[in-house]
This record gives structure tokens, C-alpha cells and sequence, in this order.
């Protein structure tokens, strides 16, 4: 079965003072139609780089240098800007980890979510009975991420919300159309717990009805493991493992294993918490090994020297040279 989007040797660039240093380093995924995929790690190892690159929404500094993204079949990274904006937003959408700068300050909330279904339509003048129901299809999506008053929230603007509702309505905005694939960077971090709920709701109902390919990237492994069919950890711009979401919680890399450790819950409470010593490297380090060992307890000299190759352990992936043993099929 041919992947609904397939994301190969993507490498990102970054010039800086005549160095062309990587963000991206041969980025390797797949994307079947129908799937929710989680990315995982922690902040400064490339997520939202990945989705953006995806987008084609990268900022002016950052350069693709190798790679491609195919999306059915066609390689994004080749196409004119004029023909990506006949994907963006109808076939591919995103949901930006900040909604308050992606929200245009000076539109009320509902012109911007219809602005969305009058692109994607490109009937243009708009007549007075489209409006009335592209106004009510903007109402119902509202009303379904936990939205109370509706109607108040399609009159406002931006800045008469909080934080939680602008990333609410930038989910409404990004899901409105059906697309058939849904970026989702960080879609509920801000949000309270029953306002998480119901936006993860509505991404599972897209994802149900219309086969919504979903790519979710968070911080919260607990979403990744429940929500998610398949799991990436990333770290400093690389992929350092990869399985299905069920095995998250008995992770292969050290690095996703000290992620879990230091993940909070009912059962720690009053024991310390534990943490990951030392910090993500810098884009200027370059590091030729893993760049997770000189933070990892069982690194060896190789594993400063060479990158390690993909071990593949039950059903997961994982570039480690010291993979957890004990989860290793025997020969």
C-alpha cells in the first residue's frame, strides 16, 4: 500500500556566519492514510522544523539542502510556492504551536475561519446563502472544541480570548475542510483538561469519518501513548527511535527511557522527581556520534565517534549502539 506521505533524507540548513549548520539531519517517516503518528522530545530537537518543512513554511533562513516529501506521490519540496497553496490548507493543514501569532490580530474569529472554506470552495463573489452556511459550519466546529457561547467567539478577536481558546480556534480553522493530512504541533498543550479532551475528540472524529492522516507532535507522552498508533522520538534534529505507540512506555534508546523516567504521575508523588542531566546540543556543536551521549549512562567511545546504525528490536526501530537488552529478540 502506497504511503500517503513519505518524508526521505530530509536535511534543514541554517547559514550562520557562512556555516551551513543542520537542524535537520536525514529525517526518514512515513505517513499511511488513516494514521495518527506522535513525535516526541524535547524542545530544540527539530519537531515543529519537521512540520513546518512538511508545510513548506519554513522561515527565510532555513534551507532545505537535501531530502524530499512526497505527498501523494508528488514531491512537495519541488513544487512552486503559487502550487503549495493549492495543497496548504485543503489537502495538508496545520495547527501551530502559537496561535496567538498565527491569528490575524485585526480579522474577528469567524471571518477567519470562513476565509478558510471560501478559499477551498474559490467561488468567488461569495453569495449571501453560502455565507449564512459557511458561518454555520464555523458555529458547529466551534460548539465542538468546548466552545459554550459560539456565536460570542465568532464575533470576537483575537486578543478578547485567552491563549486556550486561540489554540482552539486555530484547531477549528485547521480542521474545518476535512484535509487529509493534519500537523498538529503541540494542539492541546495550553489547553485545560476538559478542553484537551474535547479537542483530541475532534481530531479522532476527523480521523474516524474522513481517514484524516494526523501527525501530532507533543511533549505529553501520555497523548502520544493513547492517541497515537505509532510513536517518533526525536533528539537534536535526528530520529532516534520509532515502534507503536503500545510499546512507548518500554522504550529501546535511552534517551526515550530516561523521557519516560522523568515523566510525572499519580505514583511519584512524594519521591523526587527524576531528570535528564545536562541539556540538548547546540545547533553549533555538529556532533559526528549520537548526540544524546555525552548525557547517557551508558555511552561508550564509539558512541561519540560514529552515529550508530538502525537496530531493529520487535516491532520498533531505534539508532543505538546499547539498545535496552533485556527487549531484544533473540537471534
Amino acid at each position: 500500500m502506497a504511503h500517503l506521505l513519505e518524508v526521505k533524507n530530509l536535511t534543514a540548513c541554517v547559514n550562520k556566519n557562512g556555516r551551513m549548520l543542520k537542524i535537520l539531519n536525514n529525517i526518514n517517516f512515513c505517513v499511511d492514510e488513516g494514521e495518527i503518528l506522535g513525535i516526541a522530545g524535547e524542545s530544540g530537537c527539530g519537531k515543529s522544523m519537521t512540520a513546518l518543512s512538511i508545510a513548506g513554511l519554513l522561515p527565510n533562513e532555513i534551507e532545505i539542502t537535501e531530502g524530499h516529501v512526497i505527498y501523494k506521490k508528488n514531491d512537495l519540496l519541488r513544487l512552486t510556492e503559487k502550487e503549495m497553496r493549492g495543497v496548504r490548507g485543503k489537502e495538508i493543514a496545520i495547527i501551530f504551536q502559537d496561535s496567538r501569532q498565527a491569528l490575524n490580530p485585526l480579522m474577528k474569529i469567524g471571518r477567519q475561519i470562513t476565509e478558510v472554506l471560501e478559499l477551498a470552495d474559490g467561488q468567488k463573489p461569495v453569495k449571501n446563502e453560502q455565507k449564512a452556511k459557511y458561518k454555520e459550519l464555523a458555529l458547529q466546529m466551534l460548539s465542538s472544541l468546548a466552545f459554550n457561547d459560539p456565536e460570542h467567539i465568532y464575533n470576537a478577536y483575537p486578543h478578547q480570548l485567552s491563549g486556550g481558546m486561540c489554540q482552539r480556534v486555530m484547531t477549528a480553522i485547521a480542521i474545518i475542510n476535512n484535509p487529509k493530512l493534519l500537523l498538529g504541533d503541540e494542539p492541546s498543550s495550553s489547553l485545560d483538561e476538559e478542553s484537551q479532551r474535547k479537542c483530541l475528540a475532534a481530531l479522532k472524529e476527523i480521523n474516524d469519518k474522513y481517514k484524516t492522516s494526523l501527525l501530532i507532535i507533543s511533549h505529553d507522552l501520555s497523548i502520544i501513548k493513547e492517541f497515537c498508533s505509532r510513536f517518533i522520538i526525536m533528539y537534536s534534529g535526528k530520529i532516534v527511535e520509532e515502534g507503536p505507540a503500545s510499546s512507548l512506555y518500554s522504550p529501546l534508546h535511552p534517551y526515550t527511557y530516561a523521557l519516560v523516567n522523568a515523566k510525572p504521575g499519580r505514583e511519584k508523588r512524594g519521591k523526587k522527581l527524576e531528570n535528564i542531566p545536562g541539556k540538548v546540543p547546540s545547533v553549533e556543536d555538529q556532533i559526528q556520534g549520537c548526540p544524546f551521549a555525552p548525557r547517557c549512562l551508558k555511552a561508550k567511545k564509539i558512541c561519540t565517534e560514529i552515529f550508530p546504525p538502525l537496530n531493529a528490536i520487535r516491532n520498533g526501530k531505534v539508532y543505538c549502539y546499547y539498545p535496552n537488552e533485556a527487549d531484544k529478540e533473540p537471534d
